[in-house]
């Protein structure tokens, strides 16, 4: 019974909660490149002034 709970708190917890830290380095990657990207594209944009 007691592999039962730690095979459930595993499956639950553990697994989701490692891939989303695993996921979190390559969508700020992401996420940076493609402001990058849209920075140089629309150079001199007003537009640009609103983003963070």
């Amino acid at each position: 019974m007691i592999g039962v709970i730690i095979f459930l708190i595993v499956l639950l917890v553990v697994i989701p909660v490692g891939f989303l830290m695993t996921m979190a380095l390559p969508a700020g990657i992401v996420g940076f490149l493609l402001k990058s990207k849209a920075e140089k594209d629309h150079a001199g944009s007003e537009l640009l002034d609103t983003n963070y």
